[in-house]
């Protein structure tokens, strides 16, 4: 019996090993490209035709799984089947694949069992790896943090202090400034008989050609007939009415209004093999913090949750209820989890909602 035996070490963790295996869109990247079957479940399509080694496309059917462990497969090339079994064993530095495809109906010619041997151990020892270092870099969290970034960078050297010194003069110029605004609007809006005392007195020309009708009108005695004007100084009180102060009527406080609810949308990325991972973005449009959050998801009938990103989570039957961290405000908070589904059709949860209100996006 003619067979093909493979075995890599890789250094990654089983589980992005296992995403990779079984992640349609990636098994297009580092194997052949595959569709899914339509109507039946657990069927993938590999369009090998042209290969090195492969006469046919070959169909592929999941015959046992052990997540993320041990993947067995049936395959029919054209009326040749084989199993193909795919072990990932940890190791200290990550894993090591192993992968063993073996013939039940029919058989490979001894032209065809080099190239496809080259080709599978091809595909393990240089694309896959590729593979698994792209996923590795787009798992990196490179965000500083939800606190975000200054937005004014420290001053540095003798530059920022003298720049420092600058703005501290301009504010105190500008102070300054208004100091004397304010002063000069207070002296103009004082009562008229202020005005006069600190009037200056005019000369006119009439006062200084004629001194001797000048003095005699300083030294003689107002008459009480006279109809000049009556001096400012002498005006009485009562010619500015008093202001009486009135009560200022007393604020009654108002209960501040509720913060806006949370608001959440569900997306369903159906590219895996046997099943999807779905995403809930949980968004605050408030202005605080919302410590207190719940999110519930209901599966479809035969679903069940693997793993859990960026929340807690417990189940309920079909529910699953996330919680987690406060969502900042203004901010959002991102929650992806795999689905396990071996159905083709209607994966996606029949319902969401957060703090009871229904999600977007289904």
């Amino acid at each position: 019996m003619i067979e093909i035996d493979a075995h890599v070490d890789l250094s990654h963790p089983p589980d992005r090993v296992w995403l990779a295996l079984t992640d349609r869109e990636l098994i297009g990247r580092w194997f052949a490209e595959a569709d899914m079957v339509e109507g039946v479940p657990d069927r993938l399509l590999l369009h090998t035709a042209g290969l090195p080694g492969f006469d046919a496309n070959v169909e592929v059917e999941v015959i046992e799984r052990q997540v993320p462990e041990l993947l067995e497969l049936r395959c029919d090339e054209a009326g040749r089947l084989t199993e193909l079994t795919c072990v990932v064993t940890p190791t200290t530095q990550g894993c090591r694949l192993g992968v063993r495809e073996v013939p039940t109906h029919g058989s490979w010619s001894a032209e065809q069992h080099g190239p496809r041997e080259q080709q599978l151990r091809q595909a393990l020892t240089v694309r896959l790896p590729a593979i698994l270092d792209w996923l590795a870099f787009q798992q990196v969290d490179l965000r500083r943090g939800e606190a975000g970034m200054t937005a004014e960078l420290p001053l540095i050297g003798g530059v920022g202090a003298a720049r420092a010194r600058r703005r501290r003069r301009t504010v105190v110029t500008a102070l300054v400034g208004v100091v004397l605004v304010a002063g000069l609007v207070a002296w103009m809006t004082l009562p008229g008989g202020s005005k006069q005392a600190a009037a200056p007195v005019s000369s006119s020309p009439t006062a200084t050609s004629e001194p001797s009708a000048a003095t005699a009108t300083s030294t003689a005695p107002p008459k009480a007939t006279s109809s000049a004007r009556p001096s400012r100084t002498a005006a009485s009180p009562t010619t500015s009415p008093s202001r009486t102060p009135t009560a200022k009527p007393s604020r009654t406080p108002t209960a501040a209004p509720p913060p806006p609810p949370l608001t959440a949308r569900y997306d369903t990325d159906s590219s895996r093999l046997f099943g999807y991972t779905g995403e809930v973005v949980v968004n605050n449009p408030g202005r605080a913090p919302a410590n207190q959050w719940s999110v519930v998801v209901t599966l479809a009938e035969g679903s069940s949750v693997d793993e859990v990103e960026g929340a807690e989570w417990r189940q309920d039957d079909r529910a699953i209820t996330f919680s987690g961290p406060a969502v900042p405000a203004g901010g959002s908070r991102t929650i992806r989890f795999d689905v396990r589904d071996g159905r083709p059709k209607a994966r996606e949860p029949v319902g969401c909602t957060v703090d009871g209100n229904p999600c977007a996006g289904l």
